[in-house]
């Protein structure tokens, strides 16, 4: 499947428009149309502002006025993301679209992800976590069927998915993850598979040997090499993961998400959410 359609979630803070540049390189790579959502919804502050004066604390002249300066601050984000969109546009030749739309971000953001091939977040939001204690990035990987990408909060990232390092465990979870990635993986120029522990699943799940991976991978790209790790401790995996993405120049990384029962993972923590917690570089992941 091509990468047809793509859509980004834009707010007002600087790494959106991080976000917004790395899904114009993939879609100007990809011949994509791109798609920036912005959810107009208050941030954690903003929330508790308006909470404080649902309670009579503050004036009922003050909470009109808070209402109209926020609905003015999203207004001037919205002018200006369809601005950069404009540029973006008349600079690339894409063909790209700016959905502003109300409402939660947890709620509308998956809705608007199911019509996408793909859909590019952020790994923090200004907004707080849902009521079951899921953050928004969980929250959308969990709901919204599609593959996602996570953009770091911090750093800076000039492509996207032209080094792709897939995590292998041999698991559902990285197979899915694996094959929502091939149309990324057919146009890499360079793809490495890190095996962790490879040993351990194979007597355990009488798993294939990595290389049968790496073979299947090479029908759609060539260019793509095996790395084992052995006797890597559970709770580092993500910290090993990360850094041979960095020590080996990769764009990207591939994981599957949650192979353990949620509730398991809600209680122990769990290789996903520590690859999320501490990333450094761009993770797709499906689930």
């Amino acid at each position: 499947m091509a990468l047809k359609d793509l859509l980004v979630h834009l707010d007002h803070t600087e790494t959106a428009r991080v976000r917004l540049n790395l899904a114009a390189d993939l879609a100007r790579r990809h011949g994509s149309r791109l798609t920036g959502l912005y959810v107009r919804e208050l941030d954690s502050g903003q929330v508790h502002a308006q909470s404080t004066g649902e309670f009579g604390l503050v004036s009922a002249a003050d909470l009109s006025r808070d209402s109209r300066r926020n609905a003015q601050a999203a207004d001037d984000t919205a002018q200006r993301l369809a601005q950069e969109l404009d540029a973006l546009r008349a600079k690339s030749g894409l063909e790209v679209e700016l959905r502003s739309v109300a409402g939660s971000a947890a709620s509308v953001v998956p809705q608007h992800a199911r019509f996408a091939d793909l859909c590019i977040l952020g790994q923090h939001t200004p907004t707080a976590p849902s009521s079951d204690g899921h953050t928004f990035s969980e929250t959308v990987l969990f709901s919204a069927g599609r593959p996602v990408v996570f953009v770091p909060a911090d750093g800076s990232f000039g492509t996207l998915g032209r080094h792709i390092l897939v995590a292998w465990n041999s698991s559902r979870a990285s197979a899915r993850a694996l094959n929502d990635a091939l149309p990324l993986i057919e146009h890499a120029e360079r793809v490495t598979v890190l095996a962790i522990n490879p040993s351990q699943y194979m007597e355990r799940y009488r798993a294939l040997a990595p290389e049968q991976i790496v073979a299947h991978i090479r029908h759609h790209n060539p260019n793509v090499e095996a790395v084992g790790l052995e006797k890597i401790a559970r709770d580092s995996i993500a910290e090993v993961v990360q850094a041979e993405a960095g020590r080996r120049g990769a764009d990207l990384i591939v994981s599957g998400a949650f192979g353990h029962p949620k509730l398991w993972e809600q209680v122990m923590g769990g290789v996903t959410r520590d690859l999320l917690a501490g990333m450094t570089r761009p993770i797709l992941m499906s689930y």
